[in-house]
């Protein structure tokens, strides 16, 4: 059904926003490499729910693409030869959608979408016209399997509301995607807040709502696959920082310099102790262990001390961006 459109004005723009009493069309992009059986599960869970479901690959080489063909999806295969990104993925599959009115499903391929999850999504998004970012509740398949899937879960469960920003799954307005021309296809992390940013400049709400959304597979296991990824964190803070940190928003600022405090200075101060015993040596040497005792209530003893080690991934993820700047 073609999407019927209503003017509304906001923030003294004209905006174009689906009527409540429509029925959008609702599509999905997917972006997945290797994903082998998380794949066709995540295909099976849209392909009830929505009008056109694409899948964007990432040079697999586990047969992803002929098995999301044998399902009926559309496919689309990036060149390798160019720097590879999430957000660059996410763009291709959207190029797909030029000239379609409607939604959006943002998902990863390790993620199975919940059966309700984009009829609530999609009634919430037409009640709420000011609203182009729809997200939910991301839940680890798996979070008992280690430690660092209970972490990925605990950073799923973020406070319900309006938010500043959403992660890889949502639902979205097209109309709004296009207004800021997508995702930011040079971010190699973090290219949901980004984005998110700048709708949020240009009047859109993002809004997190009760609902159960997704099922995320990290299989994350070992402490290398959690430093990584943490390093990238790190990356991706100061990548956003250069871009808009000195906006009045100070997009992730305070995240980039508690990485280099924690992570760099305050390591330093110590490795300084060991040639002079100041009382500033001293404070440092025991600023670690009050951090831990501050955080372990709130966290729990072994997520805080996770959340300690993570700040040198992040400064490293830092001082690797300073150093690609370079």
């Amino acid at each position: 059904h073609p999407l019927r459109q209503v003017p509304q004005r906001q923030r003294g723009r004209i905006m174009t926003v689906s009527a409540p009493n429509s029925a959008p069309l609702i599509s999905a992009v997917v972006i997945g490499r290797n994903e082998g059986a998380r794949l066709l599960a995540c295909l099976a869970s849209l392909q009830p729910q929505i009008h056109r479901l694409i899948y964007v690959d990432s040079g697999s080489s586990d047969g992803s693409i002929k098995a999301a063909q044998a399902l009926g999806v559309e496919v689309v295969a990036l060149d390798m030869s160019l720097p590879f990104t999430a957000a660059r993925a996410r763009n291709a599959g959207l190029d797909r959608l030029q000239g379609e009115q409607g939604f959006v499903q943002l998902v990863d391929g390790d993620c199975e979408v919940d059966a309700n999850w984009i009829p609530q999504a999609a009634a919430f998004l037409q009640q709420h016209p000011e609203v182009a970012v729809v997200c939910g509740r991301r839940r680890e398949r798996f979070a008992e399997a280690s430690i660092y899937n209970q972490l990925c879960d605990a950073e799923w469960d973020t406070p319900v509301g309006e938010a500043k920003a959403c992660g890889g799954d949502a639902l979205m307005r097209l109309e709004a995607l296009r207004a800021v021309a997508g995702y930011r296809a040079d971010l190699i992390a973090g290219e949901e807040p980004e984005m998110c940013l700048r709708l949020r400049r240009k009047g859109w709400k993002i809004w997190r709502i009760d609902a159960e959304m997704t099922l995320h597979d990290a299989q994350m296991t070992r402490f290398g696959q959690w430093w990584k990824r943490s390093r990238r964190a790190g990356y991706a803070f100061a990548q956003g920082a250069a871009l808009h940190g000195a906006s009045p928003e100070r997009h992730w600022v305070t995240e980039t310099r508690r990485a280099l405090l924690w992570g760099g200075a305050l390591p330093l101060a110590l490795l300084l102790s060991t040639v002079a015993i100041t009382p500033w040596a001293l404070l440092a040497a025991v600023i670690y262990p009050l951090q831990l005792a501050r955080l372990t209530p709130r966290m729990g003893l072994r997520p805080a001390c996770f959340s300690l080690l993570g700040k040198f991934a992040e400064c490293a993820g830092v001082a690797e961006y300073c150093w690609d700047r370079l």
